[in-house]
C-alpha cells in the first residue's frame, strides 16, 4: 500500500498553486493509493513538467486543466448508419439470442463496416456482442475488442504420459496453488520478470507509466470470472500438424487476459471514442477510432502491448509449473480472442475485431474451450472468408451469472464434478458447467470453420472463488 500524499511533499516537487496541490492530494489517494510514493511523486514530477500530455488522461487530466490554464477541446463528428448493412453471416443462429443478433446487425450498418460475422457461442455483450466478429475500413473500434483486451488460451502439452495426473494430484494442486493468483488485486508471492515490463511504451506514455506498477504486480496472475488454469488428458488425433505422435498426453491450459493493463486502455480509449465519434444512442457503444488519427494509433499502440502483456502472464503461468514440477513442454499453441488486427478481406485492407472469437486463418491453430467439466478441442482454421477467418471462443454462456448462481447450489455442482472426475480449487456457482451452452453443438455448426486435431479432458482446474 503507498502512503498518503501530504501538502509538503507537493512543495517540494516545484507544486505551489493550492487548488493543484489539493486536487492533486484527493486524486492521488484516491486513484493511486496501491502506489508507493516514489511512483506518485515520478507522475506528479512529470505531470508538472507536461501538463498537455495529461489533458485527456481520465484521472488526470482535470488536474492537467488546473496547471496549464485549459480545459481539452473535443471535436466530435457525427455519423449516422447506413440503410444497407455490410456482408454479415450467422452461425449456429437457432442457440444465438435475440439481442446477440440485432447488436451484430446493428454493428452491420456502421459506415465504417466492411464485414461483420456471428459466432455459434455468441451472447449479449457491450457494444459488438460476444462471439462478434467485424472487418472495418481504417477504424478500430474500443468496445468491439472489449475490456479484457489480448484476453487469450494457452495450451502446453508437456513430456508426460495421461496417467501422471493420476499419480501426482496432489503435487499439481500444490504447484496450481502456488505459481497462479486469481483475484482483481494481487499477484503472485514471488517475483515475476518479462521482457515486456521494459517496453518503452511504459515511459513514453503517461496513461501507461502509471499503470506500470500494476503491471509489475499482476504479471503472471489470472483474474477473475471465467479465466482458469488447468491441468488435464489431451488426446491428439491420427494427421495432427503438431508432429506429435496420436496418442495421450498431459497438458496444462489457461485462459485469461492482460488483467488492470488492459481494462484501463479499454475503459480510456472507449471515452475518447464515444467523445469525438458520435452515433445514434442505439449505436453510441461502437463509437470508433479513425486509425489516423493521434487517439486512433495509440489505442492500437496499447492494445497490442496489452496483447503483449496477457500473452506474458500465460508465459509466466506455463514456465512457473512447468519449472516447479520438473517437467518439458513438446508443443505450445497459444491465441488471443479479444483483439484487432490487420488484415485482408475480399482484397481490401480491414481491421478485423474479434470479441470472444478465435482466428481461423487456413491452418491456423487454437484452442476453443468448453467448461470446467466440457471438453476443449485443439483446432486447425479452414480460412473461411464468410466468417472473417474465425471460430468461437468457446461454448459461450447459456445464462447470465445471476441465473447461473441462482439456479445451482454449492452442493450439486460438486456433484456434477465429482460425476466428471474434475477436482476444483476456487471456482463459483456463476461458472457451473451448466450455465454454459453445449461445446459438441457449438463444435458442430462450425465444421466449415475448423478441424479437429485433437481434445483435452479438464481434471485439475483452479478459478477464482468469488
Amino acid at each position: 500500500m503507498g502512503h498518503s500524499l501530504r501538502t509538503k511533499d507537493l512543495s517540494k516537487i516545484g507544486y505551489t498553486n493550492d487548488k493543484a496541490r489539493s486536487l492533486a492530494i484527493n486524486i492521488f489517494n484516491k486513484h493511486f493509493k496501491y502506489h508507493t510514493k516514489s511512483e506518485q511523486l515520478e507522475t506528479l514530477s512529470s505531470l508538472r513538467e507536461r501538463p498537455e500530455d495529461f489533458l485527456e488522461d481520465d484521472v488526470l487530466g482535470k488536474l492537467a486543466e488546473v496547471l496549464t490554464g485549459k480545459t481539452k477541446e473535443i471535436q466530435f463528428k457525427v455519423h449516422s448508419l447506413m440503410e444497407e448493412p455490410a456482408p454479415l453471416k450467422m452461425y449456429g443462429g437457432k442457440e444465438i439470442e435475440a439481442i446477440a443478433k440485432r447488436q451484430i446487425e446493428l454493428a452491420s450498418l456502421l459506415p465504417v463496416s466492411v464485414a461483420a460475422a456471428l459466432m455459434p457461442d455468441a451472447h449479449m455483450g457491450y457494444g459488438l456482442p460476444i462471439g462478434g466478429v467485424l472487418a472495418t475500413k481504417n477504424a478500430v473500434i474500443p468496445y468491439a475488442v472489449g475490456m479484457d483486451i489480448g484476453c487469450r488460451m494457452s495450451l502446453s502439452i508437456i513430456n508426460a504420459s495421461d496417467t501422471y495426473l493420476k499419480r501426482y494430484s496432489f503435487q499439481i494442486k500444490e504447484a496450481i496453488k502456488k505459481c497462479t493468483h486469481f483475484g482483481m488485486e494481487g499477484g503472485l508471492d514471488f517475483r515475476q520478470e518479462h521482457e515486456v515490463l521494459d517496453d518503452p511504451l511504459f515511459r513514453a506514455m503517461p496513461l501507461l507509466k502509471q499503470l506500470h506498477g500494476k503491471a509489475v504486480r499482476q504479471l503472471g496472475s489470472s483474474g477473475s470470472g471465467n479465466h482458469f488454469v488447468e491441468f488435464g488428458e489431451i488426446e491428439l488425433f491420427d494427421n495432427n500438424t503438431l508432429g506429435l505422435v496420436a496418442g495421450k498426453y498431459s497438458a496444462i491450459l489457461s485462459h485469461s487476459g492482460s488483467r488492470g493493463l488492459g481494462a484501463n486502455i479499454a475503459k480510456h480509449y472507449t471515452n475518447i471514442a464515444m467523445n469525438t465519434c458520435k452515433l445514434p444512442r442505439q449505436a453510441q457503444q461502437l463509437a470508433w477510432l479513425d486509425m489516423d488519427s493521434e487517439a486512433g494509433q495509440e489505442y492500437w499502440n496499447c492494445m497490442n502491448l496489452a496483447g503483449d502483456y496477457a500473452k506474458a502472464c500465460h508465459d509466466q503461468i506455463h514456465s512457473n509449473l512447468v519449472k516447479e514440477l520438473g517437467l518439458e513442454v513438446l508443443f505450445k499453441v497459444e491465441n488471443h480472442h479479444n483483439f484487432a488486427w490487420k488484415d485482408q478481406w475480399n482484397n481490401n485492407d480491414v481491421i478485423i475485431h474479434r470479441k470472444g472469437a478465435t482466428p481461423a486463418h487456413k491452418g491456423e491453430l487454437g484452442i476453443i474451450p468448453g467448461s470446467m467439466t466440457a471438453p476443449a478441442y485443439l483446432v486447425r482454421g479452414l480460412g473461411s472468408g464468410s466468417s472473417i477467418f474465425s471460430a468461437s471462443h468457446g461454448a459461450g454462456r447459456a445464462m447470465s451469472r445471476q441465473s447461473a448462481k441462482d439456479n445451482m447450489t454449492v452442493s450439486a455442482m460438486k456433484k456434477v464434478l465429482s460425476a466428471a472426475g474434475v477436482s476444483l480449487i476456487g471456482g463459483s456457482v456463476e461458472e457451473n458447467p451448466t450455465a454454459y451452452k453445449d461445446i459438441e453443438k457449438v463444435m458442430t455448426a462450425q465444421k466449415e470453420l475448423v478441424d479437429i486435431e485433437g481434445k483435452f479432458k479438464p481434471m485439475i482446474v483452479r478459478m477464482n472463488k468469488e
